[in-house]
């Protein structure tokens, strides 16, 4: 496995170097610190799994750069590490096309979490955007929005970051049953993706922590 790490400061770079190994043996970590030095890299090894992006590059506007990126490598997920997360940058670089983001004050076991649930097809978001105004939701509370008790719960796990596999075995749901489910949470929400439900639900001041998964 292969993550590129965009980031400017040799620090951030060198305790990734000391974290990320511990997704798998023999994991490989890739550098670049600005726009140019990034394009270069994935040139040379388009076997890249994911990419961790820095908001903050001299030289280049974060955002702009997460759209190349989205534009020439489509199918790279490419996960926002960011010491700016409130609920407006959260937002715009889902929207530009970031497949997680994750703060970086976060602790080390979030980070690897949050890559590995990218890794699997999944999206994480932090925490942190929510932390002004928290609220623990469980099924009951999210039926308000018209949903039934089966789709809450699926709701939950999604807004986890959990994809559509994990989502059926947890639930123990066939995947086209989880598909109907998705399709009528992104309708309640009134958003068109995954991510954006994550984003939702932070702007509701809504953070989801362990839901009941009663049958």
């Amino acid at each position: 496995m292969k993550i590129l790490v965009v980031d400017d400061h040799p620090l951030i770079v060198h305790a990734l170097s000391q974290v990320l190994p511990r997704l798998e043996p023999g994991l490989v970590i890739l550098g670049a610190a600005n726009r140019e030095q990034t394009f270069t890299v994935l040139a040379r090894h388009p076997d890249c799994d994911l990419v961790l992006l820095d908001l903050s590059l001299p030289g280049a506007h974060g955002l702009d750069l997460l759209a190349e990126l989205r534009r020439g490598h489509p199918r790279l997920p490419i996960v926002v590490l960011s010491a700016t997360h409130d609920r407006a940058t959260v937002g715009s670089a889902l929207a530009a096309g970031a497949r997680g983001f994750i703060a970086k004050t976060s602790d080390p076991m979030t980070l690897l979490d949050a890559v590995r649930t990218v890794l699997a097809g999944g999206a994480h978001v932090t925490r942190d955007i929510a932390r002004p105004r928290t609220a623990i939701v469980d099924e009951a509370s999210i039926e308000v929005l018209g949903l039934t008790q089966r789709q809450s719960q699926v709701m939950l796990l999604l807004a986890q970051g959990k994809p559509n596999k994990m989502i059926c075995r947890d639930l123990r749901l066939s995947e086209g049953t989880v598909k109907v489910h998705v399709s009528a949470i992104l309708k309640a929400l009134n958003v068109h993706s995954r991510s954006q439900v994550i984003v939702e639900l932070a702007r509701r001041g809504i953070t989801v922590d362990h839901p009941r998964l009663a049958g």
